[in-house]
Parts: C-alpha cells; structure tokens; sequence
C-alpha cells in the first residue's frame, strides 16, 4: 500500500460537536435480538424472496425513506478450490494449500457499498427526512434506529478525502463500521445482510474460473475490468465503470478492496471447514480484504491474494483514543455485502456469523 498523505485537523475536537456514544456494540448480538420473531414484515422489494436456490433472481434492496439502492445478483451455491496453485505467478504462502470448499448459496452486492448508501447509516439522513416530513418511524425505522443514532461518531474530515460521493465506492471504515451498517440495514429492511466470509468472496469473484484473475492468467487485460495503480490516476472511481465478471459482479478486481467476516492468519486455510468455513476474528489485527485496489498493483488483485489489516491504517487518525470507526489511513478499504439464501438462526449468528472480539465500544 503506498503512502497517501493526509491533513488531519488540528486543535479541539470537541469543537467539531463530535457525538459520543458510549454504547456497547458486540456486532451481532443486537441484532439477533432485533432481528427475532418479533420483526415486522421485510420491505416490499421485487423478487428479493426465494426459497430454493432456482427461485433467486436479482433484485433492488431499498432504503426506506432514501434514494439509494442497492443491486443484488443470485450466487448459485456449488464447491470450487479454493487458493491458488504453487505454479501461479505471483503467489504467496498463505495463499495455500489450495482445498475444496463448499459454499450455500447466497446473493452478493452487484457493486461495492457507495457512500450513496453508506451515508444514510453514516449520517442519518433517512431519520432527518422523516422529522422533515413529520413522518413517524415505523416498525422497521425504530429497530434499525438503534445501529445509526450515535453510530458512527461523526468523522474529524470528509471521509472521501475529495475523491467524490456519489456512485462512489465508501471508504476508511473499520470491519466493525461495516458489520454495524449490515447490522442496520438488516433491521431496516427486515432482510438479513452481513459481510462475506473469506470463502464466499473467492467463491463469487472466481465466478467458476481457476485462474489468476476470473478472465485468466495474464495481467495484460486487467485493465479492462479493475481499477488498479497503472490506470487510477491515484484514486477510486465510480463503482460499475469496468466489465464485470462472469457473473454479473463489478469491481472484484480492484477499486476498492473489500472487507471479509474472517481473521487473518496465514495458515488460516488448514482450520477450514470443508463447507461454508470461517475463521471467527479474536483479535483486533490483522483481518481480511480482499481483491486489491485503486492503489495496488495487479498481483494483489489476483482472485486468491490476501491482505491483513495493520493499525498502521489509523496512523493518522487524530482522536484519542482512536476511532472504532474509521481507518484514516485506508483510502483503498471498502466493502459489499451478502445476504445467504437460508438466514442462520440465532444461534448460528451469535456462535459464528456475527462473531467478532474483543468488545468495540465508544470511549
């Protein structure tokens, strides 16, 4: 990752009506609460229910009360081998041993989050709409309420640094910002969302390909679908700018690397599960993106390269004690999310999928 210079702002911070939260959020339990037997209906959406993998079609999630959308594409479930050959170019160790893995099937982010929909969550304009319109919360607004107001704290600058907004990819979030927006948007939609594990996002971006990159071997026509250092112009781009790959998703080369459920470890492959594994995040540092960025060169945005969160990505972050929330220094950090085909039961969420520690609360 090369270096990106920041300005940070200097001086009181309590100047800039910074909110505090002082709220403790272990990413997942909440949800399972709001997301029980008692949750209202789900949003009206066109073809968004399915219960057999030959019923999903791709459909728009809305945002009540907000203009964005977000597209979503049916991956079928199916088994691949995961990692990549000891013969692949570029290659490193914890890419291996490759495995055979077994993933359910599930519907995928058609692009990356935009800040389109990321600032409703980020900055409540949903809620600002309806007090506008004096519009009462309904059922859904009042249980996704509790992930958006005071979460997250307000940012000390234009999260964008300058790089654009709208149709943008959303950048600098911790994997705990992006847990709490699928955490909200699940509620708000009565749809259940999350991160992809490590599996499905290899799974998705190989779209059955065993190739380097999912249109082949060589980097030569990597220009044609990602958005990397030789082309970027030093920053991202509109998401949906590229051809996609050969099932339907945009920008899994590139743009923006992407956030996964699972922990870095380099030989986390030997503690896979054969099917849906994941590898539950215990510490901090170092966690997963994948899928390389505006800012890397093309052998991190091969299908099976990996990349672990440092804290060198809150260097510059001027708050004390530094945010749960932004990572100043990862212009190049984004992510998408999933939605699986059958929700886990809550069990499910709180031993596995929505499993994250230590604790992130506001201080």
């Amino acid at each position: 990752m090369r270096s990106f210079v920041l300005t940070v702002f200097k001086g009181d911070l309590s100047s800039m009506g910074m909110r505090v939260a002082g709220l403790c959020v272990w990413a997942g339990w909440g949800l399972v609460s709001a997301m029980g037997a008692e949750h209202p209906d789900p949003l009206p959406v066109k073809d968004s229910q399915a219960t057999t993998q030959a019923e999903m079609k791709p459909y728009q999630e809305r945002i009540e009360h907000a203009r964005a959308k977000i597209p979503m594409v049916p991956i079928p479930g199916g088994t691949f081998r995961m990692g990549s050959s000891p013969a692949e170019s570029n290659r490193q160790a914890d890419e291996g041993p490759q495995h055979q893995v077994t993933v359910a099937p599930f519907w995928m982010g058609k692009y990356e989050i935009t800040w389109d929909a990321y600032e409703v969550w980020m900055s409540d304009t949903d809620i600002l709409k309806r007090k506008v319109l004096g519009l009462k919360p309904n059922q859904r607004d009042k249980l996704a309420d509790k992930y958006q107001l005071t979460q997250p704290t307000e940012p000390y600058t234009d999260m964008s640094f300058g790089m654009g907004k709208r149709r943008f990819p959303a950048i600098c979030m911790t994997q705990h910002a992006a847990r709490v927006f699928c955490q909200w948007l699940s509620a708000k939609t009565g749809r259940y969302y999350r991160l992809p594990s490590e599996a499905e996002w290899e799974y998705a971006c190989r779209a059955g390909t065993q190739t380097a990159y999912h249109f082949g071997d060589e980097p030569d026509r990597l220009g044609d679908f990602a958005w990397y250092y030789d082309n970027s112009d030093e920053r991202y781009h509109k998401v949906g700018g590229k051809k996609p790959n050969p099932w339907g998703l945009f920008d899994m080369h590139g743009n923006v690397a992407e956030w996964v459920l699972d922990q870095y470890l380099p030989n986390g492959y030997r503690q896979h599960a054969a099917k849906d594994p994941l590898v539950i995040p215990l510490t901090l540092y170092p966690r997963i993106v994948r899928g390389g960025s505006w800012d890397d060169d093309s052998p991190v945005l091969r299908s099976a390269a990996r990349v672990g969160s440092t804290e060198e990505w809150k260097e510059q972050d001027p708050q004390l004690p530094q945010s749960i929330w932004y990572h100043t220094d990862a212009l190049h950090v984004g992510f998408r999310i999933v939605r699986p085909l059958r929700e886990p039961t809550a069990e499910e969420k709180i031993t596995k999928w929505s499993k994250s520690e230590p604790l992130q609360k506001d201080e």
